[in-house]
């Protein structure tokens, strides 16, 4: 074998051998130069894109995340320059790489949904943790924002996993995103009973009260003053509606008291609340 080798290499002018030994040294420096400055560069947008996501309050989870594939793709690519550089052939390397990465995609294909449902999720932020939420049948205030799912509490405290591709492509309610909260109640009365009397006790009811707000405010302008109407005639009674906006934190609390209020203070007035009954008239054909 060393004899083979050595007659192949004597075959070979020596002209072409020192050509092949500069190529290769010139190219070895080059692969070095590249690498220094390649890991210099990829550094410095590490460091760079990680400042523009942090000034852009974007989630902690989502651009460390971020910072690490790109990261990965980066060192990839430098690393197929120096290959590249050293004279051999890419094309395959890249080839193999591409059709791994089809494998795994068509793989975890679910997952990726999941991914990127919490990467939209993060970086326009339709919910918070904190907010209180509707979504996929479950309601409850969100817990952590996860890359693959969030986690929601019940008010019976129930931890809930909802995964963020169905979120962020479902139909979903925020009730915590804006500042203020309509409270809709209905009371239904007997036939008889004088409207305007009605009318004036609730809204004594809702204008005494300290969480409801009274009027317009400046940083909202959908928010109104207490408002009652007539909604409909019943078959057993008259119902009203009342309408009226309160800050979001103090929904629940202004929803129940209310309920409670105006029960307790029509009652002590003497308006009656229906119920449903049926009148049976007996006719005697003897």
């Amino acid at each position: 074998m060393k004899e083979i080798l050595e007659k192949m290499i004597s075959a070979i002018p020596y002209e072409q051998l020192w050509g092949w030994g500069l190529t290769l040294c010139k190219n070895l420096v080059l692969a070095v130069i590249v690498y220094f400055i390649g890991r210099y560069i990829i550094k410095w947008l590490i460091r760079l894109f990680t400042k523009l996501l942090q000034r852009s309050k974007v989630e902690p989870t989502l651009y460390t995340f971020l910072s690490s594939i790109i990261n990965v793709l980066l060192w990839f690519v430098l690393i197929i320059a120096i290959i590249s550089i050293l004279g051999i052939e890419t094309s395959s390397f890249i080839a193999l790489f591409a059709s791994a990465g089809m494998a795994v995609g068509m793989a975890l294909s679910g997952t990726l949904q999941n991914f990127a449902g919490g990467v939209m999720i993060l970086l326009f932020r339709p919910f918070k943790v904190g907010d209180f939420i509707e979504a996929q049948g479950y309601a409850g205030v969100v817990k952590e924002i996860q890359i693959f799912n969030t986690i929601i509490r019940t008010g019976d405290a129930q931890i809930i996993l909802i995964p963020n591709g169905t979120l962020s492509s479902g139909t979903m309610k925020n009730s915590s995103k804006e500042l203020y909260r309509r409270v809709d109640l209905e009371f239904q009365f007997e036939y008889g009973a004088d409207f305007e009397e009605v009318k004036n006790a609730i809204m004594d009811i809702l204008q005494q009260h300290p969480k409801v707000i009274q009027g317009p405010v400046s940083d909202s302008p959908i928010v109104v003053a207490p408002w009652l109407g007539l909604l409909r005639l019943g078959d057993s009674g008259v119902t009203v509606i009342t309408r009226s906006w309160c800050k979001g934190p103090d929904y629940w609390e202004v929803y129940f008291n209310l309920n409670e209020t105006v029960y307790q203070m029509l009652k002590e007035r003497g308006f009656m609340f229906p119920f449903n009954r049926v009148d049976v008239n007996i006719l005697n054909k003897g």
